[in-house]
């Protein structure tokens, strides 16, 4: 296998990766993980990209039906460490760590936290802004 060609201009790497530009204020990860699947994590996923989606706050083409100028990037990703809690959310740069999520959940995670700041505290596992 051939090394991967390290690419030192920075246009080229923005072009590439447009998400280094976007005017990102939170990025929203979703568990996939075995465990955070059985109890609901796909729903919890689609009820964000719906949700974000309609408020035109999630980041990406047009052409699939997102905001080049979102604010919030979703991600989903394959473990965040407690699955058997889960669903599992991670929101930053705040660091807020959200446990048992469930797909009515969300529209309270987005305007709460995602649109005013506030950390919604029943389902905040970590939280390092603690009050």
């Amino acid at each position: 296998m051939s090394e991967p060609k390290f690419i030192e201009d920075r246009e080229q790497l923005v072009k590439l990766a447009p998400v280094t530009k976007a005017p990102m204020k939170h990025h929203v990860f979703v568990c996939s993980g075995k465990s955070c699947s059985a109890v609901g994590s796909a729903e919890v996923k689609k009820a964000f990209e719906e949700q974000l989606e309609a408020k035109g706050l999630r980041y990406g083409k047009e052409s699939k039906g997102r905001n080049p100028n979102g604010s919030v990037i979703l991600t989903d990703c394959s473990s965040v460490g407690f699955c058997s809690i889960g669903a599992a959310v991670l929101v930053y740069p705040e660091g807020v760590w959200y446990a048992q999520v469930k797909e009515k959940d969300v529209p309270e995670i987005i305007e709460e936290h995602l649109e005013k700041g506030n950390v919604v505290k029943r389902l905040a596992l970590i939280n390092p802004k603690k009050d």
